[in-house]
């Protein structure tokens, strides 16, 4: 196990570190070679990796590319204006609609589409608003919060959901109808427990009227209309692929370059520079890191997870979920969420309890939001607040989500 671990450990420090503009999936590549030249995983290892992590890496990619050609027509900036008109000024009521902007956005686009896309646009219009410092950070915490914990509801949502969607053959209705729950609690939950850490930093009332109407951010109002209708129609074909055990990927991927060629016809949109722009190192990433955690399991972790999960669940089942659920997370922010799924998977594997594998998504998405390096999400996000000159200590992050993220989890995993 210490080797394995070892090798583990430095590629995280340096794909959190990042030293000299190091690209994370460069990074985790890397570790990914030096594991398989120290014989800590095999090239069968490597094929099984790509197998379980291909559909979830392209899925991403096409959401990505999807939120990115929206972003181009002015979707997401007339989401934000919409939002602030309608607090009509109330503070308190702005908050409240960003946080909900940020659930759909995270529901429909992925977690990590909210972090890159939305996050500037709300940061800017914050900027316009002149809100201080402690109001624009208030935010930006409660939406970097949201962004993950309101990515339970859909397959693609998160990278977490479909790798874990895959692996355990749950399809994307019977995944929708369990985790519907979760989500709706979490997101009330989440904007609760946000707004009462947060409160003292919202003012009462914000001057809107220095803000323009959402109208003026659509570049074309064909297009901007039909995106509605798109998006709409996307949605159904998940479902009907679902019944053909269609991949999640065909419609992600195939639906965002669809929609940017649709964009580049109306001449809002560049293919070559969306497709450039697209963030790819994700796709090393996920790779790169999973093969490197796939040395933790030759080396045993996972048998020892299977041993604690299994004794959980046989003689504590009433509380096995809820243990699930925080032992995820405390790794997910510990170790990063996406090889902690990966891990918590091939450990549950052999334990008949679907609970508890919802349990395990539902800490991997959470869990993650204790520590700044818990999730990919987090680092793109503190990567775009740090490119637009907003800077959030390790420390004052960390204490931030150490006191909101375990009573969000655990009441969640109740409703599982």
């Amino acid at each position: 196990m210490v080797l394995p671990i070892l090798l583990f450990l430095v590629t995280l420090i340096f794909i959190i570190w990042q030293p000299k503009g190091l690209q994370i999936g460069t990074t985790a590549v890397i570790g990914a070679v030096i594991a398989v030249i120290l014989g800590i995983v095999s090239m069968s290892d490597i094929f099984e990796v790509t197998t379980i992590v291909w559909d979830a890496t392209l899925a991403f990619i096409g959401i990505i590319i999807l939120s990115m050609t929206l972003d181009e027509i002015g979707f997401f900036e007339w989401c934000a204006l919409k939002m602030a008109k309608l607090a009509n000024g109330d503070g308190h009521l702005m908050f409240v609609y960003s946080i909900l902007l940020g659930a759909l956005t995270s529901a429909l686009f992925a977690n990590d589409g909210a972090a890159l896309i939305l996050t500037p646009i709300l940061l800017a219009k914050m900027r316009i608003l002149q809100l201080n410092t402690k109001t624009i950070i208030a935010f930006l915490l409660a939406g970097g919060f949201i962004s993950d914990s309101a990515s339970l509801p859909l397959v693609f949502s998160n990278l977490t959901n479909i790798v874990t969607a895959n692996y355990f053959q749950i399809g994307f209705l019977e995944y929708s109808i369990n985790m519907i729950v979760p989500f709706i609690v979490s997101v009330i939950v989440s904007i609760l427990f946000l707004w009462l850490i947060l409160r003292k930093d919202i003012p009462k009332k914000v001057d809107i009227s220095l803000l323009k109407e959402p109208s003026s951010a659509i570049k074309n109002q064909t297009l901007f209309y039909f995106s509605w209708v798109f998006l709409a129609i996307l949605l159904v074909g998940y479902f009907i692929g679902d019944s053909y055990d269609i991949p999640v990927s065909v419609f992600a991927l195939g639906g965002g370059l669809l929609f940017l060629f649709i964009a580049s016809y109306f001449k809002c949109a560049k293919i070559g520079l969306t497709i450039k722009n697209a963030p790819w190192q994700v796709v090393w990433f996920s790779i790169g890191l999973y093969i490197v955690v796939y040395g933790l399991k030759n080396g045993g972790l996972t048998e020892y997870l299977s041993q604690l999960l299994n004794y959980l669940n046989t003689n504590y089942s009433s509380f096995a979920v809820v243990a699930t659920g925080f032992i995820s997370a405390f790794l997910s922010a510990i170790m990063n969420n996406m090889p902690t799924v990966m891990i918590m998977n091939i450990a549950l594997k052999d334990i008949e309890n679907i609970s508890m594998v919802y349990a395990n998504i539902i800490g991997c998405n959470l869990g993650p939001k204790m520590t700044p390096f818990g999730s990919l999400a987090t680092l793109l996000w503190l990567h775009v607040l740090s490119k637009k000159g907003v800077t959030i200590g390790f420390w004052e992050y960390s204490k931030f989500g150490l006191i909101i993220t375990p009573p969000v989890l655990f009441i969640v995993l109740l409703f599982v």
